[in-house]
């Protein structure tokens, strides 16, 4: 083995892709339990190998030669093997500056909050430090002479300007929790998340959705590979590159998520959009419908609009976890805040709108059985649309003109 990626989970790890593009060479992901580690090391089979969680500590005793920077940080996520002299490097550091930079998130005499005290919150530690931050607090959930706890961080730095999650509280597949409660903070200007999986992870939503600067870690997860392939290959790239394969694994990996009301043409629309966009269709009505084995509406009747809505916020979640997909909603789906902010962790939201007189009702919609009914529904759900909706589209033409104007609102959004 040349080149690669250890640490002890590694099944939904993007560094194989990234560095595949980044360099002409083959890059193994190697999953390594921590009694393993040793006798990786020791023997020594690789050209340089990149560090995650949780190594980036324990490799540092195995090195014969630690560069500078990484040794004050006292973390290592880049070795390179040159005829058995290993030595250590952390791009970290400068992957998580030029995430910064890049959203212009500036620091520079800021009182900052790092969530985590492991090897990548020492790396963002001594990056911030370096971009001129006046205060810095690690916040730990364990008593450490070096950290304050999640309580004090609320009672006593409510004032922080930006907060950084270095921990892996948010990473699927508890994609559905956050690592701190933002509404203590009101002076916060940028949120950041160390955590790439999900795209946006709750977190990273939540400050979204508060209006907050707020930016996930697939940026910085290219950004750092991008330094760690210059290093293994001793060359020089352009930064070019790092943006040009951020975007394109943001809009692969992204689901195109449709809303708006039942009838507005989500199906129709959908399915020819994901043809375009080479992703996976899915409907949530249908998949309830495969669930409950009855017409919605006799569901509706028998079992009230409550556990209808209950199963559709399962069926949203479970899809909001993967990646690659085109999801179609049903019209009452964003009623409930919990089914947006998880499909966003993964997805952007398009609102179909399509004027009133032209919407589908009857048909099974136990909630739109005829036009008056439909227009009422409207009225109440048009302010949610509105707030939902990261881009809009109007269905006012033909299936493939409007799939073609949806294919372009969503790439534009990831590439903005």
């Amino acid at each position: 083995m040349r080149y690669g990626l250890i640490g002890e989970k590694l099944g939904h790890s993007f560094s194989k892709i990234i560095h595949e593009q980044l360099a002409d060479y083959t890059y193994e992901l190697i999953p390594l339990e921590k009694t393993a580690v040793d006798d990786f090391l020791s023997r020594k089979e690789f050209r340089a190998i990149n560090v995650t969680i949780p190594y980036k500590e324990t490799v540092l005793p195995y090195l014969d030669e630690i560069e500078e920077n990484a040794a004050k940080i006292g973390a290592i996520n880049t070795i390179v093997n040159d005829n058995g002299h290993l030595k250590g490097y952390n791009t970290d550091y400068l992957g998580f500056q030029y995430m910064l930079r890049c959203h212009n998130i500036d620091v520079s005499g800021k009182k900052v909050l790092i969530l985590g005290h492991g090897g990548a919150s020492k790396a963002i530690q001594a990056a911030v430090a370096a971009m001129g931050a006046s205060e810095i607090y690690f916040v730990y959930y364990k008593s450490n002479p070096e950290t304050i706890s999640y309580e004090t961080a609320q009672s006593e730095h409510a004032d922080a300007a930006v907060i950084i999650n270095a921990t892996p509280v948010g990473m699927f597949p508890a994609a559905d929790v956050t690592p701190i409660d933002l509404a203590p903070f009101t002076k916060l200007e940028a949120v950041v998340d160390a955590i790439y999986n999900p795209l946006r992870p709750r977190l990273i939503v939540e400050a979204q959705q508060k209006g907050i600067t707020a930016v996930g870690g697939l940026e910085m997860l290219v950004a750092q590979a991008k330094f760690a392939v210059e290093i293994f290959l001793d060359t020089t790239l352009s930064d070019e590159k790092i943006n040009e394969i951020h975007q394109n694994l943001m809009i692969e990996r992204s689901n195109l998520v449709l809303v708006g009301m039942s009838g507005s043409g989500k199906t129709t629309i959908g399915k020819a959009v994901a043809k375009l966009l080479h992703k996976t269709f899915v409907d949530t009505d249908e998949e309830i419908l495969s669930r409950i084995q009855m017409p919605i509406s006799d569901y509706f009747a028998q079992y009230g609009e409550k556990a209808f809505r209950d199963l559709e916020a399962e069926i949203i979640s479970s899809l909001s976890v993967q990646n690659g997909l085109v999801i179609a909603t049903g019209g009452g789906a964003v009623l409930r805040e919990e089914n947006i902010r998880r499909l966003k962790q993964n997805g952007r939201i398009l609102w179909l709108k399509r004027d009133i007189s032209s919407l589908e009702t009857g048909n099974g919609r136990p909630l739109a059985p005829d036009a008056q009914a439909a227009a009422k529904l409207y009225e109440t759900r048009l302010p949610i649309y509105q707030k939902t909706a990261e881009t809009v589209v109007e269905n006012d033409a033909s299936v493939d003109e409007i799939a073609e104007k949806a294919a372009a609102a969503f790439t534009k959004l990831l590439r903005s």
